[in-house]
């Protein structure tokens, strides 16, 4: 059995994410620590009796998530189940940050302070109010293309998250999108959902932030992941420094090839996917993806035995 260990992006946080993973296992408790001293604030008090609204805020969301799937990765650890479990590594949006944390790509302490940064920067590459993300269903990756090309008119529009079959997210200027949801509903999409996010991720609008994670990606050691990544933009697997730390920047504005990540993993032998850290977003993917691939999620210490013991 060939598995690969992926990792969630925004919207998975919830309030008390990874708080039994550090009150079970120490080396859990140490990874919220040290992201506390990285940012030089209580992170963790904020995750764990925090508000949702402060939470959710991308500059927290990501670091958050990233911490909570690192104290899984270190409770696995604990029970005798490393990294070389897995054969690749993969994660959407920010999940590639955690993936590469986790395969010893970039250090713990650097991956917080990248994604604080990434946070800060994409949320302040658009003003509040004037992008929009939406959630069409129904439709497929090319269609859906077809549909942001004919409601751009003129501005930005783009697919930016092609997650699995039946759901494609559009990213752009808010009227765009708002049309978008509209022209698709037209062509037969079941549904459109404008997304509750605060900027448009993953589209043309977010160069601005793609030119502050260049600078930033710049000044921060990147080693070989100990399992080759399945990169975002590329929907195949780098394991080359220099090559991830162009993918990282081009992340920002480019599409989260989701949908053909898992593709890959499949036509190259994966059998089983451990969704690390919070939430079950992914495997519900995965799962409209390829039947074939057993998905798992690794969120809590029961979750960690039960996957260990598994073995």
């Amino acid at each position: 059995m060939s598995r690969a260990f992926v990792f969630p992006g925004q919207g998975a946080q919830t309030i008390g994410m990874g708080q039994a993973l550090a009150e079970s296992y120490p080396a859990a408790k140490a990874v919220f620590d040290e992201v506390d001293a990285a940012l030089g604030e209580k992170l963790s008090a904020l995750i764990w009796d925090g508000d949702i609204a402060t939470l959710t805020l991308t500059q927290n969301a990501q670091p958050a998530l990233m911490a909570t799937s690192l104290a899984a990765m270190r409770a696995l650890e604990i029970e005798g189940v490393g990294i070389d479990a897995a054969s690749f590594v993969a994660g959407h949006s920010l999940g590639e940050y955690s993936a590469l944390c986790a395969a010893g790509a970039i250090s713990l302490s650097d991956t917080a302070k990248l994604l604080r940064t990434r946070g800060l920067a994409m949320q302040s590459a658009v003003p509040v109010g004037e992008g929009a993300m939406a959630a069409i269903l129904g439709l497929d990756l090319e269609a859906v293309r077809a549909v942001a090309e004919e409601a751009a008119q003129g501005e930005v529009c783009q697919a930016a998250n092609d997650n699995d079959p039946t759901q494609v997210v559009v990213s752009g200027t808010k009227a765009a999108v708002e049309r978008a949801a509209e022209i698709a509903k037209q062509k037969g999409a079941k549904r459109a959902i404008m997304l509750p996010v605060s900027a448009p991720f993953h589209c043309a609008l977010m160069q601005p932030a793609a030119d502050v994670m260049a600078e930033a990606l710049a000044g921060v050691e990147i080693t070989a992941p100990t399992v080759p990544l399945i990169a975002n933009v590329r929907a195949d697997a780098v394991s080359d420094p220099d090559t991830i730390r162009q993918l990282l920047v081009e992340q920002v504005t480019g599409s989260v090839r989701w949908r053909e990540s898992v593709q890959y993993m499949a036509a190259h032998g994966v059998t089983e996917t451990w969704e690390i850290g919070a939430g079950k977003a992914l495997s519900g993917m995965i799962r409209k993806i390829d039947r074939s691939i057993a998905g798992r999620a690794v969120g809590t210490p029961d979750d960690v035995k039960a996957a260990a013991q598994s073995m």
